[in-house]
């Protein structure tokens, strides 16, 4: 287990301002795990990761020359966009699928792998962030990267993209903006989720710092395959370039979350 990394860093110039995450990136578990009990194809479902999204932030940031932070583990193991006092932080049926590896699951296992792979990229998604802010001198622009299903139990879901949020609008308002200008996409509004977790990743690194920043969600049939990747970081490149180049998107400014109050503590 010694060589299974968590998170994947991916380089690129701190001065700019910029960060890229994705914590649904990748399908895999440690070998010790085995399949949870799972039957193979389950890891090339939803329920494992977020389909195209690895290929869509590598791609972005590659063009971009910004860091990136990719979460290396399934989310079948442990949600790292889960708060580590969430009770859906270890799934025990996720969309019709029983995961028998996580029930039972003891309060030391879950214990464990808060601290082997949940705890750890975060820790690494708080370094990058706070190395772009040492080096661009003001508060990094933040953008998440996500994708859900075209339907859910039967219901079509129209939208080619979405932007979720809680109550900081800064990037969020110009970030959907700049998706409807071509007229060519149906862009969703806190659809087909509302962006306002208390103790998820925007949460976590953004809310409670005032951080300026924003969750895109991206149909997965619409960057499944290499040349959807490939037209979505055509599209999204200079749109979160951009924003990025925006003086205002780069002021620390606490906003009330929708979840209720922060913790003081």
């Amino acid at each position: 287990m010694s060589d299974f990394s968590p998170f994947e860093l991916i380089g690129g110039d701190e001065t700019k301002g910029l960060v890229l995450l994705a914590d649904h990136a990748m399908n895999r578990l440690p070998q010790s795990y085995g399949s949870l009990g799972l039957p193979d194809q389950a890891f090339a479902r939803h329920i494992a990761f977020d389909i195209g999204i690895e290929g869509l932030t590598r791609k972005l940031a590659e063009r971009l020359g910004v860091p990136a932070v990719l979460g290396c583990f399934s989310r079948l193991l442990i949600d790292p966009n889960r708060g580590e006092d969430d009770p859906t932080l270890v799934m025990k049926i996720s969309d019709g699928a029983i995961i028998p590896g996580n029930h039972p699951i003891t309060s030391e296992e879950w214990q464990r792998r808060i601290e082997t792979y949940h705890r750890p990229y975060h820790e690494a998604v708080e370094r990058v962030i706070g190395a772009v802010a040492a080096a661009s001198g003001k508060a990094p622009l933040v953008l998440s990267l996500h994708s859900y299903t075209p339907a859910w139990k039967g219901v079509p879901r129209p939208w080619h993209a979405a932007v979720l949020w809680d109550s900081d609008d800064r990037a969020v308002l110009p970030l959907l903006a700049a998706l409807r200008a071509p007229g060519d996409l149906l862009i969703g509004d806190n659809e087909p989720y509302d962006g306002a977790l208390k103790g998820d990743t925007m949460y976590r690194h953004c809310m409670v710092k005032g951080l300026p920043h924003a969750l895109l969600e991206v149909r997965q049939d619409l960057i499944g395959d290499e040349a959807g990747i490939e037209g979505w970081a055509e599209r999204l490149a200079p749109i979160f370039e951009r924003l990025n180049a925006d003086p205002t998107l780069h002021d620390y400014r606490l906003f009330a979350s929708r979840t209720g109050p922060y913790d003081r503590g």
